[in-house]
């Protein structure tokens, strides 16, 4: 994105080029030197989930202009890859690399059956694969560590819980349970009653997180429901537009639960607390908007999806709004507002700007629905076509990961074949695009296929549970040829392997207890006007989505640079930060400020953003850098990874697939993803 590197230029300390890619950083590094605070302060975390750093503006986001105005701007930032909600949410909640905490993406392989996840529409009750944008998959995998926490790493919530301070996330399904998931406990098929205060889309349902009396008799005296309303966004599909409007009556029932509930219960009992407030839009509209069906443009630029940014926007005005009423409780209160990745909208056909089509083997079908209409159009790609053209590619059955039938008196996973119409015992791709390559089908404790694939959108992971080197080689050759591939990264187990960068070159290796995959691929993106690179991306989409609906999880800027910016009074005023910061600092900040011992098992985590802080250093030094794969000798293509640093701290911009001259001399120097 060269208008970022222009604006980050002078605060960039030295420019250095690598060839090959390094061994893992080692990410940790002693205490900061910014002045400790002087008082015990409240914070709030406000997360715009899918917020652009690119979208913020005076029309749309007149509060976000103020908080970057007032506060301190981070005009560097960054979402870690993959840019996935769970992932970030994670990294924000514990101030770690995702090699440390284990959320690889919002749907992974867990090893193991995943029975609290009937509640999620298209999920079997036996899933390998979970979706964990739910509270009972959370808390079923979390039973499956002696800790009770699969993350592997203390949350700020958690370490402040049981320093006294009173804690709630309030928001979006999911992401809201991962800022203290080891408070999610089963007894007999049910949630129990937590600590800290969780307020999400299952609030009291029978899947969601029980109350306490007290936030119960709050919300009664505020005049709010115990439940908030449903969110109804329709996504529509291909021959039918998705919403038209944003996710607003749910994010209004939130916002005033926060205001008018949550706030003053805290506030009159005395305490310091720690409050995230995670805000479904942008994302939930920017996913299903139905300005732009079938289409690139406008894709998520039109009103649909700007009219969710505004909803954000509005939520967190209205949180301002409350502490600046209450000038005692504004001035003791920081706010760091942040989003968990970026956005771009989806192609399902072309792979670049000039509209070439994709060769994927599975755009060679027609794929019907049960009824026989057309579920995509001809030529296109359907959702699952990784796992269709890998299974392919290695002459293996392949298996829906997600839905289970009874075949000659057993379950097994329903089987794929993209070339024969659907019946009710055979499917043409995976439902919800995750598959089983190999192996029977059958549901057991541990699958026995010898790939797992799991859909995501912008990007998917790929298991080998074997941990067979040649077959992992074997799908890095695969996918190295592949028009929509955009980067491919390796368990740096396997040596180093032709085309792809390792896993640790990404912070993907560290302490997590959780299965690491094999390989992970980023889908390819590009821009449909290089006058605005960070509103005009287009990500290769493995999705149920539509071309032109909305995606992230890619390894394109407009994807990794989110929104982030604070204000407080532990922040510096109108202070603009270039150097490159991300979410996984976050947490590390605000312990510091908060003056919170933050355990660690791990040594991938972020910083504390001194130089942010009132009393920090004026900048911090830092440089860019970038890493090239050894070439694939047939393809001759390779995986470019651009990134930054700061100390050993890895800041992640962008990665693509370059081909690479056959015959003249390689200019490394020359080599950039846009």
């Amino acid at each position: 994105m060269q208008s970022l590197h222009r604006v980050v230029a002078a605060a960039l300390a030295a420019m250095a080029v690598m060839a090959g890619y390094a061994a893992a950083a080692p990410f940790a590094a002693g205490p900061p030197a910014a002045r400790a605070p002087t008082a015990l302060r409240n914070v709030i975390i406000f997360v715009a989930d899918g917020l652009r750093h690119d979208s913020v503006n005076a029309t749309d986001t007149p509060t976000l202009v103020r908080v970057r105005r007032e506060g301190v701007d981070f005009a560097n930032s960054h979402a870690l890859f993959p840019t996935f909600t769970t992932p970030n949410a994670s990294s924000i909640a514990t101030g770690h690399y995702l090699g440390d905490t284990g959320d690889f993406s919002n749907n992974l392989y867990a090893g193991f059956p995943i029975f609290g996840d009937g509640a999620v529409a298209g999920k079997a009750a036996a899933t390998t694969t979970p979706f964990l944008e739910n509270n009972l998959v959370l808390a079923d995998i979390d039973e499956h560590f002696a800790t009770g926490n699969f993350l592997n790493e203390e949350s700020l919530l958690a370490v402040a819980r049981r320093q006294g301070f009173r804690t709630a996330a309030i928001g979006k399904h999911g992401p809201v349970a991962i800022q203290d998931v080891a408070q999610l406990r089963l007894v007999n098929g049910r949630l129990t009653e937590p600590t800290t205060v969780f307020i999400d889309d299952e609030t009291g349902a029978a899947a969601g997180v029980p109350l306490s009396a007290e936030v119960s008799l709050a919300l009664n005296a505020a005049g709010l429901a115990a439940t908030p309303p449903t969110r109804n966004q329709p996504a529509g599909n291909v021959r039918t537009p998705g919403t038209l409007k944003p996710n607003v009556e749910q994010q209004q029932y939130f916002a005033d639960v926060t205001t008018r509930a949550i706030l003053p219960l805290f506030r009159a009992g005395g305490r310091p607390f720690v409050l995230v407030y995670w805000s479904r839009d942008p994302d939930a509209t920017q996913h299903s908007q139905g300005d732009s069906l079938n289409s690139l443009l406008p894709g998520i630029n039109g009103p649909t999806a700007r009219a969710g940014v505004a909803n954000a926007d509005a939520n967190l005005r209205q949180i301002l709004d409350y502490l600046d009423s209450e000038p005692t409780l504004r001035d003791n209160t920081d706010v760091f507002v942040t989003a968990d990745h970026g956005f771009a909208t989806i192609s399902k056909h072309e792979i670049d700007a000039r509209g070439r089509a994709t060769a994927s083997y599975a755009t060679r079908y027609a794929y019907l629905e049960p009824g026989g209409q057309p579920e995509v159009i001809p030529g296109w790609l359907p959702r699952g076509f990784l796992a269709i053209d890998l299974a392919h590619a290695l002459s293996l059955p392949l298996f829906d990961a997600d839905v289970v039938i009874q075949l000659e008196g057993k379950s097994v996973y329903k089987p794929v074949d993209p070339s024969l119409p659907p019946t009710a015992t055979r499917a043409q791709h995976p439902l919800m695009g995750s598959g089983l390559i190999g192996g029977t089908g059958a549901v057991q404790d541990r699958v026995d296929a010898q790939v797992v694939v799991t859909a995501n959108g912008g990007s998917d992971l790929i298991y080998v549970p074997d941990q067979d080197p040649g077959r992992v080689r074997r799908i890095v050759a695969f996918l190295n040829q592949q028009d929509y591939v955009g980067g491919v990264f390796v368990d740096s187990r396997f040596g180093s392997v032709p085309g792809a960068l390792p896993l640790s070159a990404i912070g993907l290796e560290g302490t997590a207890r959780m299965p690491r995959p094999a390989v992970v691929v980023a889908f390819r993106t590009f821009v449909t006007d290089p006058r605005q690179p960070g509103l005009s991306g287009v990500v290769v989409g493995d999705t149920m989505l539509q071309e032109g609906q909305g995606m992230h999880g890619s390894f394109g800027r407009d994807n990794t640079y989110n929104n982030m910016a604070a204000i407080g009074p532990d922040f510096k005023r109108g202070y603009v930060d270039h150097a490159p910061v991300s979410n996984a600092d976050i947490a590390q900040t605000l312990a510091h400020i908060l003056r919170l011992p933050l355990p660690t098992v791990g040594t991938l985590r972020g910083r504390v953003l001194e130089e942010a802080l009132a009393g920090g250093p004026p900048q911090v030094a830092a440089r860019r850098r970038h890493a090239l794969a050894a070439a694939d000798p047939y393809a001759r293509r390779a995986t470019l990874l651009e990134y930054q640093e700061v100390g050993a701290r890895r800041y992640f911009d962008e990665a693509c697939m370059v081909d690479l001259p056959a015959r003249r001399p390689l200019q490394r120097s020359a080599l950039h993803c846009r």
